[in-house]
């Protein structure tokens, strides 16, 4: 297995539009996260936030840095993961998505994308998300048509006040064969509580992942969803990533007696 420690910066400018770990790591998937880092480039001054609202789970996906990076050696595959806020750009919106650079978020006004002009939208899909999902693209096209796409996400316990009982959420649009498996995989654990497209929908909204690499260009999307509280500290994301790595394991090795 390949050690996992070499890691890439790529760069746009001055800022790493993305980061890629185990960038050798071999067989045919490709882990990502969208969501990965809470950082905002310097030039847009912390969208005029305080640094506690850009630890919050509105500016990025707490835990699931963690998790995709101990999955990437686990499985021996790279990893690719998003350099910038989602506040800044949403990775995992399409470029026509208002919520792609919220103005609001989770009841928090965020200064710096208020009025945004097209100019302004066009230079950040330029500068930090148009970079990853490229590099994603060339990875799926060297690793060939099979090749299965792993997405880590975390979300929040509690949403508009409501408690949200899921430990995993699957979610799928379309094809729905590699989710139907893997909740089957994790529904074994019976100490687990997994979510069918929960705490969302995969469809809706529309995320990149599934939408783009999934529904149009025909990859395999298995998409997860971790409750955050799981995977904030060491521990929980080294727990989760063994679950993840187990449950993907088998799906791995089903996809290779089918060809």
């Amino acid at each position: 297995m390949n050690d996992g420690g070499a890691i890439d910066i790529r760069t746009t400018g001055a800022w790493p539009a993305f980061e890629i770990v185990n960038p050798a790591g071999g067989r045919r998937a490709l882990i990502i996260c969208d969501h990965a880092s809470a950082a905002v480039p310097p030039v847009l001054e912390n969208l005029g936030l305080a640094p506690e609202e850009l630890a919050r789970h509105i500016a990025w996906d707490i835990g699931a840095a963690d998790v995709a990076r101990r999955l990437s050696v686990l499985l021996d595959l790279p990893a690719v993961l998003a350099g910038t806020s989602r506040l800044v750009i949403d990775c995992n919106r399409l470029a026509d998505d208002p919520s792609a650079m919220p103005e609001v978020s989770d009841g928090t006004v965020v200064p710096g994308n208020r009025n945004l002009d097209d100019r302004e939208r066009e230079r950040r899909r330029k500068l930090y998300s148009i970079p990853y999902h490229d590099e994603i693209a060339r990875r799926l096209i060297d690793a060939g048509g099979a090749t299965l796409l792993i997405s880590v996400h975390s979300f929040t316990p509690v949403m508009n006040g409501i408690e949200r009982p899921w430990h995993v959420g699957i979610l799928h649009d379309g094809d729905t064969r590699t989710a139907t498996r893997l909740l089957g995989e994790l529904g074994r654990v019976p100490s687990l509580v997994v979510g069918d497209n929960q705490p969302y929908s995969g469809g809706d909204p529309e995320g990149y992942g599934i939408k783009v690499f999934g529904n149009q260009h025909g990859y395999s999307v298995a998409m997860f969803e971790i409750r955050q509280d799981l995977i904030q500290t060491t521990h929980g994301a080294e727990a989760w990533a063994n679950i993840l790595h187990a449950a993907l394991e088998s799906v791995l090795a089903a996809r290779t007696e089918n060809g």
